[in-house]
């Protein structure tokens, strides 16, 4: 098979999907690696490094969609992508459909099969998704308390507090993989952090792992009564492939201090709040009803070799395998990757996103034949 690489175009999107010791291993197991010219610069891995694991290294994205079967990348297909893709093309890739309805239908339409990281599921855990949200989550700290500084636009609060003084206080909304690790940072930096959860056995698995934070059953009511005394909003919430929940509204901010900071990690699917729109890392931030909020769409990518490294850590033995077998025969030898398969032979074949777009869906193994 061919495996196709090409660069991410999405604004200041520096990962890439494959790194040069996964290229060899799929050249040693005879398959074709074309990869675009500069696709791994900006995780620093260069041509050359791609050339000398044995795969071809070619000019331009067109000759990458025109050659390869198999299409691996990092973020959801801008509209030149879609443009170049059609029915014989595996996309193995993040999606996240549920926010963009437009794309859903576009890429629909393409013929193609579009297996997305974000919804594969196996064993009840989303394991393609996961290195991310970890990412995710410790930027979100970081990147709350660096915004907080007054030349920022925050009220000028130091998260850890010194002796003497009281630490900043953090609430994070959701206690997933993304929430954790958020929770983690911010305690680590001395910040005074309570969780925000709705499932009781996850919660005494945060009371136990992170036991310098507080847990909170979330209702809009406890999520009120916390808004007036705090500096920093992590939103953490996911329901794999569907549009995130609104949890936080425009009124419900207004509670909060000017100045005061939300960190939207859900805003791949959408955003948790009624002010969350996707923002670039050339202009991150932005102002409603007084609070600073922080909104980039791929925010992992600021971090590109580490989030790399990670990515393709969790990815290789799927692509492996499509590589191998192709798309019917893997989803034979492993059923759960029917459940990362958004649409195939152009129709939508998954339900939260049929559902956040009302959108009719299909069942990927009828359509498959399997």
């Amino acid at each position: 098979m061919t495996v196709g690489v090409p660069k991410e175009v999405k604004v200041q999107e520096h990962r890439v999907a494959m790194i040069p010791a996964s290229a060899a291993e799929l050249v040693k197991r005879g398959h074709t690696v074309v990869v675009e010219a500069g696709a791994g610069v900006g995780s620093s891995y260069y041509d050359e490094e791609y050339q000398a694991a044995g795969a071809e290294i070619v000019p331009k994205p067109a000759a990458v969609f025109e050659r390869a079967d198999l299409i691996v990348k990092v973020k959801e297909p801008q509209p030149e992508e879609v443009a170049m893709l059609q029915e014989q093309h595996t996309l193995f890739t993040y999606l996240h459909l549920a926010a963009d309805k437009e794309l859903t239908e576009t890429l629909t339409a393409t013929g193609c099969s579009a297996i997305a990281y974000e919804t594969l599921e196996v064993g009840g855990r989303l394991p393609l998704l996961e290195p991310m949200s970890e990412i995710a989550g410790r930027m979100a700290a970081i990147i709350g308390s660096y915004h907080l500084a007054n030349h920022r636009g925050g009220r000028g609060i130091l998260l850890g507090g010194v002796p003497g003084v009281a630490p900043g206080r953090v609430m994070v909304i959701g206690g997933g993989t993304a929430g954790v690790n958020a929770a983690r940072v911010a305690t680590g930096i001395g910040a005074d952090v309570t969780i925000v959860e709705v499932d009781f056995e996850r919660m005494r698995f945060l009371d136990i792992t992170v036991q310098e934070a507080h847990t909170l059953y979330s209702t809009e009511a406890n999520i009120l009564s916390l808004l007036p005394r705090l500096d920093l909003i992590i939103g953490a919430v996911l329901i794999p492939g569907a549009a995130a929940p609104k949890l936080v509204t425009r009124d419900m901010l207004k509670q909060m201090a000017p100045g005061s900071v939300f960190v939207d990690i859900a805003i791949d699917q959408g955003g948790c709040s009624e002010t969350s729109r996707p923002t670039t890392h050339d202009q991150p931030t932005y102002v409603e009803e007084g609070v600073l909020h922080y909104c980039v769409t791929n925010m992992t990518g600021a971090y590109s070799r580490t989030a790399t490294q990670a990515l393709n850590n969790v990815t290789h033995r799927w692509t492996f395998m499509l590589a191998e077998r192709g798309l019917r025969e893997a989803c034979g030898e492993r059923p759960e990757l029917l459940s990362g398969i958004n649409c195939t032979g152009g129709k939508l074949t998954c339900l939260p996103v049929g559902e956040a777009h009302g959108l009719p869906v299909s069942n990927p193994a009828e359509v498959l034949e399997l």
